[in-house]
């Protein structure tokens, strides 16, 4: 049992409680059926265990809380599991959800295809023979990832081949009806030559081909990131505060 002020049941109900935002059309897969909710200007959703986090919300962060906390009190949420907040402030959780990590990013997105980068067209979809050499390159170039081989959430990756080196790649993370990039990376050696813009377009290009709005996910301090984005056509922005629940 969810308390607020209207709860929600099913995607459809949670898109028009959010007026269809691409961040809440992201988050929620087709075909499952979410329980969320509504209070003031927030509107939130909890999700299965398998996909990842186990909740979040747009719109005012202290309904937001409110919510979650006493979701957390009465036991639906437990420990270890991860919220998809509003940006906020962590002195507001004080009190009201205990946290071990506290991260701040931004979800941003284009609903136009970028412009041409220059050696986008070395960008290629890969295959499960590459997932050696992806793996190689991620523990090289990106360990933190949270994107790597095997992942059921990854659709498909793509990459750019030197050879028979991949020297960048990127997974395709799309769940919902919008597009999603993650993960991508360009080998240390090979950075400050363009592969990450042409990375970038090249695979937003693909995704354009299955959705019409395309999204992806950067840590705030990331500022190098976030103004490749923006020239990528990235403009749209929604500050986000994930919480790790101690």
């Amino acid at each position: 049992m969810i308390i607020a002020d209207q709860v929600l049941e099913g995607r459809d109900a949670i898109l028009a409680a959010a007026d269809h935002h691409p961040y809440a059309r992201h988050s929620l897969w087709l075909g499952e059926q979410p329980r969320g909710w509504r209070r003031d200007d927030a509107v939130g959703w909890l999700l299965p265990a398998e996909h990842g986090p186990a909740g979040g919300a747009i719109g005012a962060p202290g309904p937001a809380v409110d919510v979650f906390a006493d979701l957390v009190a009465r036991g639906v949420l437990r420990s270890g599991q991860w919220l998809h907040l509003p940006r906020l402030d962590p002195a507001a959780l004080a009190g009201r959800l205990a946290v071990a990590r506290h991260d701040e990013w931004d979800f941003l997105w284009t609903a136009a295809a970028p412009p041409r980068q220059p050696e986008e067209e070395r960008v290629v979809r890969l295959t499960g023979a590459d997932h050696p050499a992806l793996t190689a390159l991620i523990d090289e170039a990106f360990p933190t990832t949270t994107s790597r081989p095997g992942d059921p959430r990854v659709v498909d990756w793509y990459g750019i081949r030197d050879g028979d080196r991949i020297v960048a790649c990127g997974a395709d993370r799309s769940r919902g009806d919008v597009g999603f990039l993650a993960g991508l990376t360009v080998a240390p050696d090979r950075r400050g030559r363009g592969l990450g813009a042409a990375l970038t377009a090249g695979m937003t290009r693909a995704l354009f081909a299955r959705h019409d709005t395309v999204a992806l996910g950067v840590y705030t301090v990331n500022a190098g990131a976030i103004r490749l984005y923006r020239r990528l056509g990235f403009t749209s922005t929604l500050a986000r505060s994930s919480v790790h629940l101690a």
